[in-house]
């Protein structure tokens, strides 16, 4: 045990003020606060994507009218999934702006249009460019560190051109929206000359514009690299370990692989929508899917089901009670903290560990072809289990395998679930002797 404390007390103080200023970091959150704005878009486009691709429609319609059905539904997934950038562009020209306490509107609106001037119109053809045309595609994931780089960077210099004082002051009696609009002129003018020289610029060079330059140079090898199950495998430990101190690991290490995790899911979703081949098993979906999809962080619903049928306590029945109905949604605070699970050292071992083994799991059944990776479709984290796997990959397999992972981790929790209801059963009869020999002495004094 003593060993175990000086472990946990190095790595406590390697690891806390990494966390801590992860977790405080300004551009990290608001690069999380600005995908939370597309969230609910996302999900609308998502349900369109499975009603547009449901497994029974080819046999209740004949194809002509399969194909004008899906044409009329169109509208509603290119105007919200494969613009999906935009609205992380508008995000964090808002977030970011209202970080610093400069006019969040302007802030967005300005890192839009330094977006917009960045981006080609021009559409490949087979008879040639076609210009005047944005591809839906430097909107949606090829685009997507393009904006992140233009939206932060926009509104950086909008922001410090802002507080220097470098504006036009109107005097007083002048509406408040008129002002606001000149104040905006010079840092405007400023910010989206630089952005119009970098487009210049790039048109000097072999890439042509920043769009392919990033998406080559930056995107693809940090999309390679998120793709791998390596670097899932570490980032889901650090989410347990973080956990297990009593840090929210989601929020920490989902806001560095959040970009690319969102990558990946709309490089899935066109590749989906297309018909082709999925080039992803990993992505946003899969993480949240056969992870938090199983009764939130650390996939605790089979800890819930080792409380109701494999103890004896009657502090973790009662904890399996009401940790129940909120797991079944994946929400599964009553457990980490009724348990508890957070700096309990029984119990350390399957928190890191069953996680780790369902991803590897997951991973592999996909990567052999026994169940479909997920399509990109966004599904609300708190769908329950089966359902969720259903929706996330278009099949019933993944529904399954949701079952099997739970089963997993059921059996991996229930020795450690064994241990935990010894001594909990061990402190409820030393509990109960005492109240009763309290009792008795009271009963003899009397």
């Amino acid at each position: 045990m003593s060993l175990f404390k000086n472990i946990m007390g190095t790595f406590e103080k390697i690891m806390m003020p990494l966390a801590s200023k992860l977790g405080a970091n300004r551009y990290l959150n608001v690069i999380r606060d600005a995908f939370m704005l597309s969230f609910p878009l996302t999900i609308f486009g998502s349900m369109f994507v499975v009603l547009a691709n449901l497994p029974f429609l080819d046999k209740i319609f004949s194809q002509e009218s399969l194909n004008t059905f899906r044409s009329a539904i169109n509208p509603a997934m290119e105007g919200t999934l494969f613009i999906a950038t935009l609205f992380v562009v508008i995000g964090l020209g808002y977030h970011l702006s209202k970080s610093y306490g400069v006019d969040a509107l302007f802030g967005a609106a300005l890192a839009l249009s330094a977006f917009l001037i960045l981006t080609p119109f021009t559409l490949e053809h087979g008879s040639g460019p076609i210009t005047g045309v944005i591809p839906l595609e430097r909107l949606g994931a090829k685009g997507m560190f393009v904006g992140m780089f233009t939206g932060i960077f926009a509104t950086e210099i909008y922001r410090k051109i802002i507080q220097k004082g470098w504006i036009i002051k109107m005097p007083e009696g002048v509406p408040p929206a008129v002002s606001k609009s000149f104040s905006a002129l010079i840092p405007v003018f400023v910010t989206l000359t630089v952005f119009v020289l970098i487009r210049v610029g790039f048109t000097m060079t072999s890439f042509g514009n920043i769009h392919d330059f990033i998406y080559t140079v930056v995107q693809k090898p940090l999309v390679a690299l998120g793709s791998g199950v390596v670097t899932t495998l570490i980032a889901i430990l650090f989410i347990q370990v973080l956990w297990f101190f009593g840090l929210h690991g989601q929020i920490i290490v989902n806001s560095v692989l959040d970009p690319i995790w969102n990558t990946l899911s709309l490089e899935n979703l066109e590749a989906f929508q297309k018909g082709m081949e999925l080039p992803h098993i990993i992505t946003k979906q899969f993480i949240e899917t056969f992870t938090v999809g199983i009764g939130g962080t650390g996939m605790t619903l089979g800890v819930v089901l080792c409380l109701l049928m494999f103890t004896r306590s009657k502090q973790l029945k009662e904890v399996g009670k009401l940790s129940g109905p909120a797991g079944m949604f994946n929400v599964n605070e009553p457990l980490i903290f009724g348990l508890p699970i957070v700096m309990n050292p029984i119990i350390l071992i399957p928190w890191v560990l069953s996680p780790i083994i369902v991803i590897a799991f997951s991973y592999f059944v996909m990567r052999v072809g026994l169940v479909p990776p997920p399509t990109g479709v966004a599904v609300p984290w708190t769908v329950p289990i089966f359902f969720s796997g259903i929706l996330a990959t278009n099949s019933v397999l993944g529904g399954v395998l949701q079952l099997v992972n739970l089963c997993i981790v059921t059996a991996i929790w229930f020795p450690f679930i064994k241990v935990l209801d010894k001594q909990y059963c061990l402190n409820e009869n030393n509990h109960s002797d005492d109240l009763e020999m309290d009792l008795k002495a009271e009963f003899d004094n009397l």
